[in-house]
């Protein structure tokens, strides 16, 4: 590598060390004394170099959107132990791909996706025994609901204003569909603030729904919300992970 690389990579190594550090302070001031959530930093469009520096600040878990780039870092970035969170939207035709690397699926929000999570779960696990691996862990399934609160439930999993996820009256069902398929593991939920909404109301909703998640298997009782513009809301609302791309990575690169 030329003086100009080694340089380069210094350089970015002490952005995101420095960008890595705020954010952790803001959690910690949000935190308040009780527990601080756990930070998913999402890498999405950002070189699996950027990961490593990130790991060796003591980043461990990651998100990632896409599935052809998060497959691609997980196994570049293989020796680093990290958790891989995949927290897009997901077509089913990927779930096969997905549990290969995934500890977390973040996005569950149609029964039919907990179908394809579950078979693909099943198809993972005798590849591992066929392959004398041994098996993976139950994939961590977070149900992702709409909290636009007015909206009417409608096709699940359609969302509205581009932000995805189940109807919050579709709340039991999908819990109970998550609970009953061998190989997953019902974690809890997730959801994102609508745009131009106070994050206090949306988080709050969250909160109601996840004690209906929680009458249905009261372990099931993390809350992955909060994102770089509203960390603090979601920390205040009771968030047990959060996940923050541009606060930490800075702005996203420009894509083909």
């Amino acid at each position: 590598m030329s003086s100009g690389g080694v340089s380069g990579g210094a350089a970015r190594a002490r952005e995101l060390e420095a960008r890595l550090g705020a954010v952790r302070a803001r959690v910690a001031e949000a935190s308040a004394g009780r527990p601080a959530p756990d930070l998913i930093v999402v890498t999405k469009y950002f070189p699996a170099s950027d990961v490593r520096i990130l790991a060796d600040l003591g980043v461990t878990d990651v998100g990632e959107n896409r599935d052809q780039e998060a497959a691609a870092k997980a196994a570049e970035l293989g020796d680093l132990g990290l958790r891989w969170h995949f927290i897009g939207q997901m077509q089913t035709n990927k779930a096969k791909s997905v549990v290969r690397y995934a500890d977390s699926v973040h996005s569950v929000d149609r029964p039919a996706l907990v179908g394809a999570l579950g078979k693909a779960m099943a198809a993972e696990q005798a590849r591992r025994t066929a392959g004398g691996m041994p098996a993976r862990s139950d994939l961590d399934c977070f149900l992702q609901f709409a909290l636009d609160a007015d909206r009417p439930a409608s096709t699940p999993g359609s969302g509205t204003g581009g932000r995805g996820g189940a109807h919050p009256d579709e709340a039991g069902e999908l819990a109970r569909a998550v609970a009953a398929t061998p190989g997953l593991r019902l974690a809890g939920v997730m959801g994102v603030a609508p745009l131009g909404a106070d994050p206090a109301d949306a988080f709050d909703l969250l909160l109601r729904i996840s004690g209906t998640v929680r009458s249905v298997e009261p372990s099931a009782a993390a809350v992955s919300a909060g994102m770089s513009g509203d960390l603090e809301a979601a920390v205040a609302a009771g968030a047990t992970h959060l996940r923050i791309g541009s606060d930490v990575l800075g702005p996203r690169p420009a894509v083909g």
